[in-house]
């Protein structure tokens, strides 16, 4: 047995589910509500969130473990800290746009340049068009300023939306690097999986010349998983 089963906490419950309670669905366990870390109501917006996090705690084993319980996670973030830290939020989304991975393009190899370009560009066209967020790619690593009108757009639409979706737009900017692709999933213009396999281009074609170690394997494996739930939950809110 490895040292996170042994410390992991018994499961407890029989039945897991999603149920209607006061300001939208809580998550019940034989008829309890799941508490958040501030020991305050878990309480989601919508009743297909709350059937999401209710699957993960019905898919537990003998034991409960949260670290794989992704849903569970973020939900507990965006009660217990995002609702009561919008703005600093919202700035964090912002700051990723500010140096957006998909403006820095390689100066070489030909063979990434020319991948960069088929993928990234047509996001960079569709966030101007869908969203008025025009954003200046370059080539090389050096730092370049965005527009601010486009930095005022992005924070604008993060302030439009409620503390879940807020939260997942935020999670989304960090694991993809970008405030597009985390946009582009919140919309459904991408999958939560091909905004991951988007933002790993470089690595991708690093490992396809170098070969992948087990180490990177096991970190895009992590990584996919956490793609695959922010497409789940934001599908559940749309």
């Amino acid at each position: 047995m490895s040292d996170e089963s042994s410390l992991a906490p018994k499961r407890f419950y029989t039945l897991a589910e999603a149920a209607p309670a006061d300001g939208g669905f809580a998550i019940l366990l034989d008829g309890r509500a799941v508490l958040t870390p501030r020991r305050e109501r878990l309480i989601l917006p919508v009743l297909p969130l709350a059937a999401l996090i209710a699957n993960e705690w019905a898919e537990q084993g003998d034991t409960i473990r949260l670290a794989a319980m992704r849903a569970t996670r973020l939900a507990y973030t965006a009660a217990d800290r995002v609702a009561g830290a919008r703005k600093e939020t919202v700035a964090e989304v912002v700051r990723f746009a500010g140096s957006d991975l998909l403006c820095y393009f390689a100066e070489a190899p030909q063979a990434l340049v020319q991948r960069q370009a088929a993928q990234w560009r047509p996001l960079l066209d569709w966030a101007d068009r869908a969203l008025g967020v025009r954003l200046n790619p370059v080539a090389g690593i050096i730092h370049a300023a965005q527009p601010a009108e486009s930095l005022a757009r992005i924070e604008t639409l993060c302030a439009e939306t409620d503390a879940f979706t807020l939260a997942a737009l935020t999670f989304a900017a960090a694991l993809y690097g970008s405030a597009v692709l985390a946009l582009a999933v919140m919309k459904g213009e991408l999958s939560g999986e091909q905004a991951y396999e988007i933002s790993r281009l470089d690595e991708a074609f690093q490992q396809e010349q170098w070969g992948v170690d087990d180490e990177a394997a096991a970190r895009t494996a992590h990584g996919r998983l956490d793609a695959v739930m922010l497409q789940a939950w934001f599908a559940a809110l749309r």
